[in-house]
């Protein structure tokens, strides 16, 4: 485990402030980072990509985040579409959230495997005029590597294109740069967590000590 668990009422609301920005009749998608090969079979350690972990909490590969405030059902207003997982799968790939898991994480209670994820986006587009796109947007981004995101951005423009574009990052950006009490708590913890880790190695470090038995 990566952390303690975090409060579900912090990606409740954060998703509550973004649908509160979100034109009538849109749609909103976010999706998880890829996991980055270093060789044959070997891959760099997995990092969220932040975006969906705001809203969300879910911090796992192969998922997406679909909002759509305005949808006529009420339960494919916010839905999470996760990798399926199984004992079996969990034997060899490590451990993925089930549907209840990926509830008690986010508060989101509709929760769909991947394979059924075109038909229910079909279902709900027809509802939707526009569609709020994520990309990065940060003046230092130098994109080299098509992300995740992206590749989905172009498959969503070239099913649907007839529909408006709308940005999320403007959005997201203003909501992110106010904390919340929970976050402060969080970033406090990480601070706390950070400074005695310093001065627990600071007591260690001596001539003669490598660098590997200091990490």
């Amino acid at each position: 485990m990566k952390y303690k668990k975090i409060d579900t009422k912090l990606f409740i609301k954060n998703r509550k402030k973004f649908l509160s920005r979100m034109k009538p009749d849109s749609i909103a998608f976010f999706n998880s980072n890829d996991i980055y090969p270093v060789s044959a079979d070997s891959t760099l350690p997995f990092e969220q990509h932040r975006d969906i972990f705001y809203l969300s909490g879910v911090d796992q590969e192969e998922s997406v985040l679909m909002l759509c405030p305005s949808c006529s059902e009420q339960n494919l207003r916010e839905v999470l579409f996760l990798k399926k997982t199984d004992d079996h799968i969990a034997v060899w790939e490590g451990p993925k959230l089930n549907k209840e898991q990926a509830f008690k994480t986010s508060g989101i209670s509709t929760v769909f495997w991947l394979d059924e994820m075109e038909n229910i986006i079909d279902k709900v587009m027809s509802e939707c005029k526009t569609i709020y796109f994520n990309h990065n947007e940060h003046y230092r981004a130098k994109i080299e590597t098509e992300t995740r995101e992206e590749r989905f951005n172009k498959w969503l423009e070239s099913k649907y294109p007839d529909k408006l574009k709308e940005r999320s990052n403007p959005i997201l950006q203003h909501f992110r740069s106010i904390k919340d009490p929970i976050e402060l708590d969080l970033i406090k913890k990480a601070c706390d967590i950070t400074n005695k880790g310093f001065r627990r190695v600071l007591n260690f470090v001596k001539d003669g000590v490598w660098e590997y038995e200091i990490e």
